[in-house]
């Protein structure tokens, strides 16, 4: 299947052409691929190397309210087991890495005011049809023997999930290349190739790479190559901090966090932002988060960031005063102002199309992104309306040219 051009280009390049080898991007190249059309990764750096290796790999939907990022998680987190499942009956090795953990969330108020929001929260998600149910004390300590007594109220979600994140986009992206996707690794967009008001192609450091539709697939940093590319976007980096302890036996297992992750998530304030996340790993370690702030693409590890993260992972988690911390990782996020992705073509310059946007729950959100932008490239209609993510919202849409470089 390939795509009009108009007879503006006289040169054959990919149908499909994908700026970012993170987990949206091995999703898209996955599923387009599916879908009959060649493809073509771009990727910077290395695959999965950004934002998807900095993750936690959540894949969620008791973080979000109703609305349609909700609904994009219930569709992805439909089709995450469906997808394992394709990839598994041809490789099934690449699927034993991504470490699918159906093992459900758990979210607690330490707080009568938490209890409350907690409770309309999870009110307005059953009213939509998402599921999860009410913790009383006996049956949150049977699901958690050491979390804190403490606890005004819980609620249980069983389809949180979770996957191995940087295993997962390697899938994805093996079972996309078995179906003839082509990915070049330190390959970085410089610039556009644009016939009248058409986009034909990208120029990149390792040369010019033509291609029908180009998706800007590049995480934090799809603002940057939005502005080379001449159509910017006010997609901009979030920093995340993570703690990761020293193996542990079994000890945490569910997801369980604070109920005020869900206000740190969809705030909009640019100074530290943090909330207690803790879950395990299939090897032993714990994952403590979380935090977000606004620091352009300031690499650095903030010793602020992480104590406060450890201060309210302790509040849950007393035992974790003696435990070893093992060492830290962050990572930037791509993040809107009005907290929802960017999914769909691009008004100004035809033939360019954005996949991000996705802040931290970029990998819970993949296959959905990818299956939404694979209707809409091929006509097909969608159960989630596409047009709920548009590039031209006024959170998105921006002429400035004046972002942080990477």
């Amino acid at each position: 299947m390939t795509f009009d051009t108009s007879g503006t280009s006289s040169v054959r390049g990919t149908d499909v052409l994908i700026i970012g080898g993170g987990v949206i991007g091995c999703a898209l190249a996955d599923r387009l691929a599916v879908a009959g059309l060649s493809v073509r990764i771009c990727e910077a750096g290395e695959v999965a190397s950004g934002t998807t290796a900095h993750g936690e790999g959540n894949v969620l939907v008791s973080d979000k309210g109703p609305g349609p990022e909700l609904e994009l998680a219930r569709l992805s987190r439909r089709l995450w087991p469906e997808t394992l499942a394709r990839i598994a009956e041809r490789l099934p090795r690449a699927v034993a890495a991504v470490e699918w953990e159906p093992k459900g969330g758990i979210v607690v108020a330490t707080t009568d005011a938490g209890a409350s929001a907690l409770a309309a929260f999870a009110d307005g998600q059953r009213a939509v049809g998402v599921h999860c149910a009410d913790l009383d004390a006996a049956a949150l300590a049977a699901a958690e023997p050491a979390l804190t007594t403490e606890v005004s109220s819980a609620v249980h979600y069983p389809d949180d999930a979770q996957v191995q994140p940087v295993g997962a986009a390697s899938a994805l992206l093996a079972a996309a290349t078995a179906d003839g996707a082509i990915v070049e690794t330190r390959c970085a967009v410089t610039g556009s190739i644009v016939s009248g008001d058409r986009l034909l192609g990208v120029r990149t450091t390792r040369g010019d790479r033509f291609a029908d539709v180009v998706i800007n697939a590049a995480g934090p940093w799809s603002g940057p190559v939005a502005a080379v590319l001449g159509a910017p976007i006010a997609v901009k980096p979030r920093r995340g901090d993570v703690l990761i302890t020293a193996p542990l036996p079994p000890t945490v297992f569910h997801k369980v966090y604070d109920a005020d992750y869900v206000g740190a998530v969809g705030s909009s304030d640019t100074a530290l932002q943090s909330s207690a996340v803790v879950e395990s790993t299939r090897g032993g370690p714990l994952l403590i988060g979380s935090s977000r702030r606004q620091a352009g693409f300031d690499d650095r590890i903030r010793p602020d960031s992480l104590a406060a993260i450890a201060r309210k992972a302790l509040r849950l988690f007393p035992m974790l005063a003696d435990v070893a911390i093992m060492r830290a990782y962050g990572g930037f996020r791509p993040y809107v102002d009005d907290h929802l992705p960017v999914i769909g073509p691009d008004p100004r310059l035809p033939g360019l199309w954005h996949a991000t946007g996705h802040e931290g729950a970029g990998i819970g959100l993949a296959p959905g992104t990818a299956q939404l932008v694979a209707s809409a490239l091929t006509g097909r209609p969608d159960e989630v309306d596409i047009a709920a993510f548009t590039v031209d919202r006024p959170a998105v849409i921006t002429s400035s040219t004046e972002y942080v470089s990477p």
